[in-house]
């Protein structure tokens, strides 16, 4: 099987799986119920036409929604043995994780899709910096991103699903809320410590700064999780 077409292949079974289940359409609506309590609180009670609120609560909203994304993708295959029968198949680990990998991450971008209709409404009713809305969704896709990687290296971590989302969400949020503690801290551990809070970096982004040490933050991320994930599975698979 070539490479793209068994990434392909997984990419769509995956997808095709999630949007298929109970479980894809409650997690969506949650999410979008308490995003739009965020929105509409400040644009009703506050009478704000801005996303600010939106956006500074993501990152802890992605930490809790994410990894209940990816929790299944190898937890719940593990438990049933189907990911035994995947990796007997001419298909490598690298190329399962990508797979899965993508569809976590595109399914992250369709449950945030429909929050661009806060933009249009504060668009409508008010003048917002389009800078910071544009910045603020950008930085949103580099954290789904780094946060799907999380989350699917906490369910190759595990053959329960439960376990693999509070391994992802224990991850996400200490990276989401770090740089709630470093106050506390003196001045050189602080600035050693803020590199590595998400919400740090995705602050700057949303603020529509776009700076080249935020993006290679969230890239790093992604880039090794992903690979911790590949190793795991090698390693399963070797067993």
């Amino acid at each position: 099987m070539k490479k793209h077409s068994a990434i392909t292949v997984i990419l769509k079974r995956e997808l095709y799986t999630w949007f298929n289940s109970f479980v894809a359409w409650l997690v969506t609506g949650l999410f979008l119920i308490s995003t739009g309590l965020l929105f509409f609180s400040t644009f009703f009670i506050r009478q704000v036409a801005t996303l600010r609120y939106f956006f500074s609560l993501l990152p802890i909203l992605f930490s809790f929604f994410i990894p209940a994304i990816t929790m299944r993708l190898f937890a719940e295959e593990s438990r049933s043995g189907s990911l035994e029968t995947l990796m007997t198949l001419p298909v490598s680990s690298a190329q399962a994780v990508v797979g899965k990998y993508l569809a976590a991450f595109i399914s992250c971008a369709v449950m945030l899709l429909p929050t661009l209709s806060y933009a249009l409404t504060a668009g409508m009713f008010g003048s917002p910096d389009a800078g910071p809305i544009v910045g603020g969704y950008l930085g949103a896709l580099f954290l789904a991103a780094a946060y799907s990687a999380i989350g699917l290296f906490a369910s190759a971590s595990s053959k329960n699903q439960i376990v693999a989302f509070f391994i992802g969400f224990a991850i996400c949020i200490i990276l989401s809320i770090i740089d709630s503690f470093l106050i506390l801290l003196p001045a050189g551990i602080t600035n050693f410590l803020s590199f590595f809070s998400a919400n740090t970096h995705f602050e700057s982004i949303s603020k529509g700064i776009i700076d080249s040490r935020d993006l290679l933050y969230f890239i790093s991320i992604t880039i090794i999780f992903l690979g911790l994930t590949v190793k795991t599975e090698e390693g399963r698979r070797a067993a």
